[in-house]
């Protein structure tokens, strides 16, 4: 925010820039980056384009900052994996806590699968930096698990991904799920029900 000072941002202000990020999700997830506009951000959030100006450079900055407030959100199912705990159990965790995420962040979902559509033009260093390292440490410690005859020997990595395709989904394409399951009561119970009688049947030895 270029106020020139080291001050720490009045009430008003803090509020007005969690307003615009908000919009801005709303917006971003709606009609992706390059269908985003700043007089659309500025809509949603009740406020002038002018003011939106004063917070953040531009479309682009606010982009980034969402990206980057996502990034410890998003990694942070998979760093609780625990290779102390029970094998199974934590897989089983694992997929509940995507699934979750996909249930109670849509927008944050459909904002990441938007960016990495894109090619990650912006999030691009975080995946080198943050989610490869952490990826790859994981996939080790569920290598290990199969190694040890605990759970069904597979390629890891494909493991971690279709646990990502099976979950993202009901965010990503929350549209035609809803269609498709209008009439069905379980919905995310249903989905969770599914998703623990696959993966166990999948990976116990």
């Amino acid at each position: 925010m270029p106020d020139g000072t080291d001050k720490k941002p009045s009430r008003i202000q803090q509020r007005n820039r969690g307003r615009i990020l908000d919009a801005a999700l709303e917006v971003f997830s709606q009609h992706g980056y390059r269908g985003a506009t700043l007089d659309q951000i500025a809509e949603t959030a009740g406020l002038s384009k002018p003011n939106i100006l004063y917070y953040f450079d531009g479309k682009a900055e606010i982009h980034v900052t969402l990206l980057n407030q996502l990034m410890e959100t998003w990694l942070d199912p998979l760093v609780t994996l625990d290779p102390k705990g029970d094998p199974l159990e934590e897989i089983l965790s694992y997929v509940q806590r995507k699934l979750d995420m996909a249930r109670d962040l849509p927008r944050e979902s459909r904002l990441f699968a938007g960016e990495i559509l894109q090619g990650a033009p912006r999030m691009g260093p975080h995946l080198q930096s943050d989610l490869r390292p952490l990826f790859e440490e994981k996939c080790a410690v569920i290598q290990n698990w199969m190694d040890q005859g605990h759970l069904t020997q597979l390629d890891p990595r494909h493991l971690i991904f279709s646990i990502w395709a099976t979950t993202q989904h009901y965010a990503d394409f929350a549209t035609q799920v809803q269609v498709l399951l209008q009439d069905d009561p379980a919905g995310h119970e249903g989905a969770a029900t599914y998703l623990t009688t696959l993966f166990t049947r999948l990976l116990t030895p």
